[in-house]
């Protein structure tokens, strides 16, 4: 989970990156234009900038060039145009990517993404599906931006799913793998689990696919 500063005049533009941005796990803080995001930046620990280059007040250009004076943060620019120069001026103060309107939200998150593990500032063994995040090394897991409790068994069970997409287990495979080989249960137990699970992901319980007489499978 990163925290991205999202500075956007376009209220209607703005509420779709943060929505997307949210449900893939990271925090958002909102800029409505180029002093707005300068001052965001002052006051919080920013992991990454996305500007849009045309803002009243400061365009990004400008806040791009601030904010290098300051720290290393990734920079992304949002730009109307697809002007080679503006695009040289943007990296000549500092900025790391370009993404043109209109863009696809996928490919914009890919490079924020990119760019958070170049620099550091996002952990490798994230595991995301849709509304899901997982966090292995802190142990927790959201849905569509909200913190979910699990136990521990639910947990190993969505993180061996999510490791493994789409691949069928068993439930005796699921049952030796989470619970181990000498558990006196039975495989209710594992039927017992995935309901509860499912229950938790709510709509993204989906996922979770029961293939009659052979198990359960993490369908992506």
């Amino acid at each position: 989970m990163a925290v991205i500063l999202i500075a956007e005049d376009e209220k209607e533009m703005q509420n779709i990156l943060v929505d997307y941005m949210k449900r893939s796990g990271h925090t958002c803080i909102r800029a409505d234009d180029g002093m707005d995001a300068l001052l965001a930046l002052k006051n919080n620990a920013v992991d990454l900038a996305i500007l849009d280059i045309m803002m009243p007040h400061l365009d990004g250009f400008s806040v791009c060039r601030v904010a290098r004076e300051a720290n290393n943060l990734p920079i992304l620019f949002l730009t109307a145009k697809s002007d080679e120069g503006d695009k040289l001026r943007g990296y000549e103060y500092g900025g790391d990517d370009y993404v043109t309107k209109p863009f696809s939200l996928k490919i914009l998150l890919a490079k924020v993404n990119a760019l958070l593990r170049r620099s550091g500032n996002i952990s490798q063994d994230v595991l995301r599906a849709d509304g899901i995040v997982l966090y292995p090394s802190e142990r927790k897991m959201t849905v569509n931006d909200v913190l979910v409790e699990l136990t521990h068994k639910e947990f190993e069970l969505l993180y061996l799913f999510m490791q493994n997409k789409n691949q069928v287990f068993s439930r005796e495979q699921l049952l030796n793998r989470i619970w181990g080989y000498d558990f006196e249960g039975n495989t209710r137990t594992v039927d017992t689990h995935i309901k509860t699970l499912r229950q938790k992901l709510k709509t993204e319980g989906r996922h979770i696919v029961t293939l009659i007489r052979s198990g359960y499978k993490f369908e992506v």
